[in-house]
């Protein structure tokens, strides 16, 4: 099992969208460890000179090679792994995040958002990140400690798709924005094309469900990946959408731009879920979710919404 080291570079980057064209730019045996960089930002929201913060190299080489850049996450990829196929299942765990700065930003932007009927100005916070204490401070003084994970993880979609934006979540994974895929958490995602390639970015150094104003403390971070190929037997799919564990739970997702047919999606996924690891049926597992597990608001605020049911370990296997 190898372990690869993938910067963040103009040539190993691209802004805002996804593409079952666009070439890896490495290629790992399945087992092997990656340790990726991820940057975020663009010029209009760094740090201004004088303010002891330091913008990393790489973010500043990729604005350069990218004047005028629009808002658009940074994704770093896409890494392929050798022998994936269409309708395989890659595993994806992660092992460690780290901040790759000492700053971050927030910002709310005119007409996106939870709310962009009552916030029509352009807000910025440059946020300082304590990367020793695990916290950052925000300017009118309270202290968040970090919990950091990356909000845009995924594989090349459909070739069908075409080029797709990286904002909306869709079956590759993507932008899913979802906190609990903290390091020590697992992320599962259907194949769609020859060597699945994964990419990743948005790094967010702590969000609360929902993300309602658009953006977390977005940030530079670095995350450290073991990847895992599970083969379909038979030709039928092992995975038709994102699902994923840590510790502690088990999660299924629903992704729909109407935040109820979000939650009937994470709840199906939920049902299928637990009557394939048992013998209960679709009623008990309906009433199951009933009683024990949580649906929560992943994101509201990127097209496609998001719903994620937690299922607690322990409490059926």
């Amino acid at each position: 099992m190898a372990l690869h080291r993938l910067h963040a570079a103009p040539d190993t980057v691209r802004i805002g969208t996804f593409d079952a064209r666009i070439p890896p730019v490495l290629t790992i045996q399945p087992g092997d460890t990656v340790e990726v960089q991820c940057v975020s930002g663009r010029e209009e929201v760094l740090p201004p000179p004088g303010s002891g913060l330091t913008v990393p190299e790489a973010l500043s080489a990729i604005i350069a090679a990218n004047p005028g850049m629009a808002p658009g996450h940074i994704c770093t990829g896409p890494i392929a792994i050798a022998g994936a196929e269409p309708g395989d299942m890659l595993e994806v765990r992660i092992e460690r995040i780290e901040p790759g700065a000492d700053w971050g930003y927030n910002t709310i932007r005119p007409l996106v958002g939870t709310l962009p009927e009552d916030f029509h100005e352009t807000s910025l916070m440059i946020i300082p990140v304590d990367r020793a204490a695990g916290a950052c401070r925000l300017p009118w003084g309270t202290e968040l400690p970090l919990a950091p994970f990356f909000g845009v993880m995924g594989v090349a979609p459909p070739p069908a798709f075409g080029r797709i934006g990286s904002k909306e979540p869709r079956i590759h994974g993507g932008n899913l924005d979802n906190k609990e895929l903290m390091a020590g958490s697992t992320l599962y995602l259907p194949v769609f094309v020859p060597g699945a390639n994964f990419s990743v970015g948005d790094g967010h150094g702590v969000q609360g469900d929902g993300e309602v104003c658009v953006t977390a403390l977005e940030m530079c971070l670095n995350g450290t990946f073991t990847f895992q190929l599970h083969k379909a037997q038979g030709g039928a799919p092992l995975l038709e959408r994102p699902r994923a564990e840590t510790s502690t739970h088990y999660i299924s997702m629903g992704l729909n731009e109407d935040l109820d047919q979000a939650m009937k999606q994470a709840l199906r996924e939920m049902i299928g879920f637990i009557t394939s690891r048992t013998n209960l049926s679709r009623e008990q597992a309906y009433a199951f979710c009933s009683l024990a597990v949580d649906f929560r608001v992943t994101q509201t605020v990127n097209g496609e919404k998001g719903i994620h049911g937690m299922l607690k370990k322990g409490l059926l296997f």
